[in-house]
């Protein structure tokens, strides 16, 4: 047996070891009945969030905004849209949520805003050269008459990334710059103005008591000089997570602007965090949005997209442990968000789903859903017995599958309509929850109207009837964030085991961790006690996507 010993990084900050339990707010609860979830809707089910065991919460996008992307697209930074209700609203979910020894972290989307921002909209009625236009990216046009955009490159919703405007007195003017939709134009984060703009959203919300933030597309603010012309491979991941020296990606400038926003919540006590979204080609390049003078903790997308395969699983848990520790920094851990296919589907796909491309009635390769589920429970077993802070996305506590037979006619994703239907984007991870089996729209909300349909075999994800059932994913997860408590496991040390190739194992202290991803059970010998399984089993051999914590009679010092 081979035993390597590994640490997490030192320090007892809340967000080095926390929980987070992310809110898709449109699709959580719905108090009002229109069919979108809302902050009223949140605070009614914070006592289910506090019984689950997290230790705070991260709200996607609440802010006034025209929803052209479900929110990632900010009219006001400073308000809450009336979709999702008021600020005193958001002020009352926030005292609710503190009552119960939860935290807030709210999404902030600082690479673009709407176009219908103020300050946009004073863009389009400016002249070129104007300080309205450099709050934004604003580019003279190629060919004989700047009837071409600036450069080729390509938007992640499809398309290119510019649109050319319409001056004022009527004639074809010059073109702006958007990563994803045309309603979203970029920011110029070169600009002070901007810069100055956003420390002052930063303390609005601060000020109001939030924890920390995430930020959107962290890897994405500072575009290289001269806005040079690139061609992305064919393969690339459209936010850039495998490429190098992409002009719009991961410029070295965006680390100015953490540690500035470092400074600014040094300001206020309680450990505020700043975790980034950043998709970037290796662990190495993201753990330097995480040295002591950045951000707090960024998201590890390479974890997430790791195979079903025991050999790149290991070497991605270790290599995560030993980077971000290389700078002081805890590793997350992260299995399902917003946008990408939910684990209970992703992990047992049998062809390419790229981020954000989603899967729908005609893709290729759709998972088997007992092979998924087990596999999601096996993964999340593992996730949560690693030092560091986890993040959970809402419903993959239920076991929630990807929604994939959503109809065409129901789709809101830009994607799919940038794409001309050739991506279905990513309304199947997006799809309201399901709380009671027989309520209507299962107990999202009392009128049974829901933006997104919900497949009708979903009742049988329903919270209710999770509760009842002593092996379900829900109360797998609620015994995995109790244990995960009690035996401290977001910190410390992770002791390497060998099982075999078709195995990782670890351990923690007297707690012996494993799962197997062979195709024959993995027998783990005599003494074994176990303390938890991703799925119930006898005897002593691990079944085939499996995984399990437990301790030996005689453990190897």
């Amino acid at each position: 047996m081979t035993e390597l010993e590994q640490f997490a990084a030192p320090g007892s900050e809340w967000w080095r070891s926390a929980v987070i339990y992310q809110i898709y707010p449109r699709s959580f609860a719905d108090a009002s009945g229109d069919g979108i979830g809302d902050l009223p809707g949140i605070t009614s089910r914070l006592d289910s969030l506090k019984e689950l065991g997290i230790d705070a919460i991260w709200l996607s996008p609440f802010m006034t905004s025209p929803q052209k992307d479900a929110g990632y697209d900010v009219a006001d930074y400073r308000d809450v849209d009336p979709l999702f209700g008021t600020l005193a609203d958001f002020d009352e979910m926030l005292a609710q949520a503190h009552a119960r020894g939860i935290r807030v972290i709210v999404d902030l989307v600082p690479n673009h805003s709407s176009d219908q921002h103020v300050w946009f909209q004073q863009a389009l009625q400016a002249a070129p050269g104007s300080p309205e236009r450099a709050r934004y990216i604003f580019r003279d046009g190629n060919g004989e008459n700047g009837e071409l955009p600036p450069n080729n490159w390509e938007s992640v919703f499809g398309g290119g990334q510019w649109t050319r405007v319409t001056e004022p007195d009527g004639t074809p003017g010059q073109w702006y710059l958007h990563i994803f939709d045309p309603s979203q134009p970029d920011f110029d984060w070169t600009n002070e103005e901007v810069r100055e703009e956003f420390r002052g959203v930063l303390r609005f919300w601060l000020d109001r008591g939030v924890d920390g933030f995430r930020v959107d597309v962290a890897h994405g603010m500072i575009k290289a000089d001269g806005l040079p012309d690139y061609t992305p491979p064919i393969e690339a991941d459209s936010m850039g997570g495998g490429e190098e020296d992409v002009p719009y990606w991961g410029q070295d400038g965006v680390h100015d602007i953490y540690r500035d926003w470092h400074q600014v919540l040094a300001e206020y006590d309680g450990d505020r965090a700043l975790c980034g979204e950043a998709w970037l080609p290796t662990l190495k390049k993201t753990a330097l949005w995480v040295r002591p003078d950045e951000m707090h903790q960024t998201f590890n997308f390479p974890y997430m997209m790791t195979e079903w395969d025991a050999e790149k699983i290991g070497d991605i848990i270790r290599e995560s442990l030993d980077e971000f520790g290389s700078v002081g920094a805890p590793s997350t851990w992260v299995l399902s968000n917003h946008d990408v296919i939910r684990h209970a589907s992703r992990l047992a796909l049998t062809a390419d789903s790229p981020q954000g491309d989603g899967i729908g009635p005609l893709s290729a390769g759709k998972p088997d859903q007992a092979t998924g589920l087990a596999r999601a429970r096996a993964a999340t077993t593992v996730m949560l017995s690693l030092p560091g802070s986890s993040y959970l996305y809402q419903g993959e506590e239920l076991g929630l599958p990807e929604a994939m037979e959503i109809p065409d006619a129901f789709r809101q994703d830009p994607t799919w309509f940038r794409t001309n239907g050739e991506r279905y984007g990513r309304d199947g991870c997006r799809v309201p929850l399901p709380w009671e089996a027989a309520a209507p729209a299962f107990g999202f909300n009392t009128t049974g109207d829901s933006w997104l349909p919900q497949p009708a075999e979903w009742a049988s994800f329903a919270r209710d009837a999770e509760a009842s059932d002593a092996t379900s994913t829900l109360n797998l997860y609620k015994h995995l964030l109790t244990l995960r408590r009690e035996r401290e496991l977001g910190i410390g040390s992770l002791v390497w085991e060998d099982l075999g190739a078709s195995a990782v194992a670890f351990r923690r202290g007297d707690l012996h961790v494993a799962v197997n991803l062979g195709a024959e059970p993995l027998e783990l010998g005599e003494g074994v006690a176990f303390v938890a399984q991703s799925q119930p089993f006898e005897g002593t051999a691990l079944p085939t996507d499996h995984a399990a914590w437990y301790t030996l009679s005689t453990t190897k010092a």
